[in-house]
Parts: C-alpha cells; structure tokens; sequence
C-alpha cells in the first residue's frame, strides 16, 4: 500500500511541557487540490482522516486515508462520495468519520458529511466494510434531506457500533420563507433580525442513527444557526450532545443535554457556563466535547470577553469538566494569543488536550495545551505545534500516550497535515 512521505517538524514554546512534538508530521493531500477540513477518528490501534478536495471550479469530494500504526504513516487517499464532486462543507461543518473496531475483522468506517440539492442542504454518508479501503455506494442519513440548510453535523460511533448523527436543521426557516413569499439568503445569519431570539425557535438540533429509517428527532429548537454541534456516547448507553443556544436577549451560550437511555429522552437543557455573548448573527464557532476513561466529560469552547486592549472585546478558549454529565465546572480560560477560534478536545490515559487555531500579525499558528486530568489546580501548559500561512482547524484522536493532531495548512493548493505529540 502506497505511503505518504513523512517530514520533520519543531516548534514548541512557553515552559517545560508534558508532552513534546517527537516525530514528524505527515502531509495528506489529492494532487493539484485544495485539501481541507479534515477530521480524525481512532480506535484499536487504527486511525482515519477525512477531510475534502477541491477542484478550481469548486467541485468538492470527501477523501479518506487509513494508519494502522498510529499516524506514522497513511494509505493513499481514496474517494468517499460516490457522486462526484457533490460535497459541500466548510470548517464549521467538515465530513465526519467514525470508526467502529470488530474482533476479528477489519473496523467500520463511516463518514458523514453535506451536499446540496434542489431542496437545500442534504446530510449524507458512506460506510466501508473493509476497514476504509473503498466505501459502498452515498446514502442519506435519516430524515438528513427537506427544504433549507441543515448541518454543523457532528458523528460518533457507539459501544454498539452505530453511528449516531447530531446536526442543526433549518427546515422551518425555508417554510416560514416560503410561506411569506421570500427566500432567505443561503447563510441564515445575514438574515437575522435584532433580537434572533424568534428566529432561532425555527432552527432545532436533530439527532438520528446511521441505517435506521425513522430514527431521527428534534431534541430542542433555539439554537445558534451555524456553529458545529458536539456529541459523545459512552459504554453505559449514555449519549451527550453540546451546542450554541439562543438564549433571551440573543445572548449565545453553549448549551448541554444527556440521555440515559440510548437517545430515547433527553434532560432538561442546562447552560454551561454563563457567558452572556450577545450577537446579533452567529459566532460560527461552536463547542467540542470528550468522554475520558471515567466518563468525565471535558468541554471547550470559545467565547467573547471583554479583557482586550484597551478594554475591548476579545476571544477567549475556555474548558470546563462534568462529572456527572448533569452539572459542568467554573469555566477555566486557556492561555492564547491573538484571535484563537475552532477548539478541539480529547482525553488520553490521564491526560486532557485541548487544540486551536489563532492568527496574529497576519500569521496563523495551531496550539495543543495539556494537563492532568486530576490535578485541576495546575494550568494547561500551552504548545505550539505549527506556525505559518493557512494554518486552520485542528482536529484531534489520541495516539500513544499523547496526541495525533492534523490540520489545514497552506493556501490555493493546501494540504492536511498531521503531527504526532507524545
């Protein structure tokens, strides 16, 4: 199997760390494309790269590439959408993967990402039997096509092996469009009124399950229209979903909610944390969420505050923990510089990453803090894994005992690159 070259990379910054870039970085790329939005998903000992290609004209495919020794080295890409050229992402709703290892056979790979057509946004998705060497044909996800946008989807794979699929759902707002004789424009926020409060009651979080017809719902309306949703299962058939809710006054505060019961009931919606960002639009940044070994729940995310130069508005990363999945932590502010967006979180052993992008002075830089789980008294320590043009949107699997980080990097002709931090 064809591999990808593998090139040295270093740049750490800022104190003694726990964890160090010790390898190299990998580049992930279809020839003569712009290579973007990539995600990683990894188990028993495997890990896959999603992430789209497109042409100058703006054809967009859904590529996919496989490590099986932890992100040392990938297959070649192979293409996921069976319909050329039909993908329609960006970096708050990239193509997810999911990875669902069997004993004894090679793991389900699903991925899931957007399309248009006549109607609007459809949610789509391609399943590989053999462990992510060629993809059956592209299929809805249930109840995933009706009139308007849907998507900032976000996909994750139970202790069953199903891929369970949360998204935002804008079908209401095309009705209510229609219904007065306009169409809204194609980005919903450009359309917002004053107080979006109203508005946002059209615009509902969806949850359904890859293959069962009739398995999608409405878990709540009012949320931020354009902002990724997060979602985590754990082995007690448990299923906790995250988000950016509109609450009165449009203040846009991330929101939360757990079933106990496999996706059947859902709690009541608790807020987590009190951040009263008011916007008249969407921050097209949402939250990212992680399970650990002891079902802690670990939440990032990104908010406004008002500590910049000169008393100005600024944003801020911030990390929070829940025991419980009923109540979250104080907000904790991360150490960032310049304008930090797009967090990533995951837990490995006893190790909790959070990874983001930022851009100052024209330049972008991708940065991995850490710390131990159970000491919620030391502060991250703060990495610098990359720095230069184009750098965007982490995503992050465990790996070791550290972290595989990939991103967007360069600018017409970019290519995804992945870094190993033990």
């Amino acid at each position: 199997m064809k591999r990808l070259c593998v090139a040295l990379i270093a740049a750490l910054v800022g104190g003694t760390a726990p964890h160090a870039v010790t390898s190299g970085t990998v580049t992930l790329a279809v020839a003569d494309r712009a290579n973007a939005t990539v995600s990683l998903a990894a188990g028993g000992g495997v890990v896959v790269a999603a992430w789209s290609a497109s042409l100058a004209s703006g054809a967009t495919d859904i590529y996919a590439a496989v490590s099986r020794d932890q992100g040392i080295s990938f297959t070649a890409p192979v293409r996921v959408n069976s319909v050329a050229g039909d993908a329609r992402v960006n970096g708050e709703q990239p193509p997810r993967v999911t990875l669902a290892p069997r004993p004894g056979a090679a793991p389900i790979v699903t991925v899931v990402w957007t399309s248009k057509n006549d109607l609007g946004t459809t949610i789509l998705h391609a399943r590989s039997e053999d462990g992510g060497r060629s993809f059956a044909r592209t299929a809805l996800v249930p109840d995933g096509v009706a009139g308007g946008n849907r998507g900032w989807e976000n996909a994750t794979a139970d202790a069953q092996g199903k891929t369970r699929v949360v998204w935002l759902d804008h079908r209401e707002m095309a009705a209510a469009a229609a219904s007065a004789g306009h169409n809204h424009p194609g980005h919903d926020t450009a359309a917002a009124p004053r107080d979006g409060v109203a508005m946002a009651q059209q615009s509902k979080l969806y949850l359904a399950t890859v293959g069962e017809a009739g398995s999608a719902h409405v878990i709540t309306p009012g949320v931020c229209y354009c902002c990724k949703t997060a979602i985590v299962t754990t082995a007690d058939n448990a299923i906790f979903l995250a988000w950016r809710h509109v609450y009165p006054g449009n203040l846009r505060d991330i929101a939360f909610t757990a079933s106990r019961d496999g996706g059947r009931t859902f709690a009541p919606i608790q807020r987590v944390s009190e951040d009263k960002w008011q916007l008249d639009g969407c921050p097209d940044d949402g939250p990212a969420m992680t399970a650990d070994a002891t079902n802690r729940l670990h939440i990032a995310w990104p908010t406004l505050v008002g500590d910049g130069p000169g008393g100005r508005p600024s944003i801020g990363i911030f990390y929070a923990q829940s025991r419980d999945g009923r109540a979250f932590s104080a907000r904790e502010r991360l150490s960032t510089s310049g304008l930090p967006h797009h967090p990533q979180v995951i837990t490995n052993g006893g190790t909790v990453f959070v990874a983001w992008d930022e851009l100052e002075n024209g330049r972008r830089r991708i940065v991995l803090a850490s710390r131990p789980i159970q000491n919620t008294a030391m502060a991250f320590t703060r990495n610098v894994i990359a720095e230069g043009q184009g750098l965007l949107y982490p995503s992050l699997v465990p790996s070791g005992s550290g972290a595989l980080v990939a991103w967007t990097a360069g600018g017409e002709r970019s290519t995804i690159q992945v870094a190993r931090v033990q």
